[in-house]
């Protein structure tokens, strides 16, 4: 059996993956199988990676702990942060805060010759780093070389007089291997959805417990919006401050049952 991937790719099913992704989100181990059978019943050949998605997460809406799938659905949550690419540059600042910098957001700075807008400024340890926060609401979509060269450029712009120490790149999707190599052998730091191993932009999310309102399956689309808008990105706010959710004029029995759901998505995997 062969799949489709979201960038039309084509490559051999593998059970492993999905185990893999159904263990990482932390579905019990007495449903993980139960997934994987309901998937292999399923199946057929060039089947879009996305099918396969939707049957997981309908899988699990149906299994005896649906509140999983708000957890297995975090690379989605993170695609539903747009439309613009500003409530992902919030969200980027907000996670690397908590890593221990000192972030701003969207600030215009003059170079040696022209002036640029940054997304994201950080300071730790008398360290100071400019990142290019780079937004895909498609799956498939990936960060080019092109992306690499233009941040080299505006870092060479601004480094001096804004003492810059280094240039990131941080993007919801993958990156290419070109733009990875020319990242790496410019002295670019480049984050993506699945690289560098250990230090991904799932795992700081995950390590941190950082996650997007997007994750919320009790909310509606534009309830999401509604709470972006207000630049409100993270479910550690509204778990923190339950307050905020008056925003969203929310019944009594809604309101427990988001509640409900931040309690479960800040839970430990085990």
């Amino acid at each position: 059996m062969n799949v489709i991937k979201a960038n039309g790719s084509i490559e051999s099913f593998s059970e492993e993956k999905v185990l893999s992704s159904i263990k990482r989100a932390g579905v019990p181990q007495s449903l993980q199988f139960h997934i994987l059978e309901n998937v292999r019943n399923k199946i057929y050949n060039n089947i879009p990676t996305t099918e396969i998605y939707k049957f997981i997460m309908e899988s699990l809406d149906r299994s005896s702990q649906p509140m999983t799938k708000s957890k297995y659905s975090l690379k989605q949550a993170i695609m539903q942060i747009g439309p613009t690419g500003y409530p992902f540059e919030d969200f980027i600042a907000k996670v690397l805060t908590e890593e221990g910098y000192k972030t701003i957001t969207r600030q215009v700075l003059m170079g040696k010759c022209v002036s640029h807008e940054i997304d994201v400024i950080l300071e730790r340890n008398a360290q100071k780093y400019m990142i290019e926060a780079k937004y895909h609401n498609s799956p498939g979509a990936r960060t080019d070389v092109q992306v690499s060269l233009y941040v080299k450029a505006r870092f060479d712009d601004l480094k001096e007089k804004h003492s810059f120490t280094q240039a990131w790149v941080v993007t919801n999707t993958k990156a290419t291997s070109n733009a990875i190599a020319y990242a790496l052998c410019s002295g670019i730091r480049i984050i993506s959805w699945s690289y560098p191993e250990g230090e991904s932009l799932r795992d700081l999310i995950e390590k941190s417990k950082m996650h997007p309102v997007t994750m919320l399956a009790s909310l509606s689309q534009s309830q999401k919006e509604e709470l972006l808008n207000r630049h409100i990105v993270l479910c550690k706010e509204l778990r923190t401050n339950p307050d905020l959710l008056t925003l969203l004029h929310l019944g009594p029995e809604k309101k427990e049952k988001v509640l409900q759901e931040l309690e479960y998505i800040h839970q430990d995997i085990h």
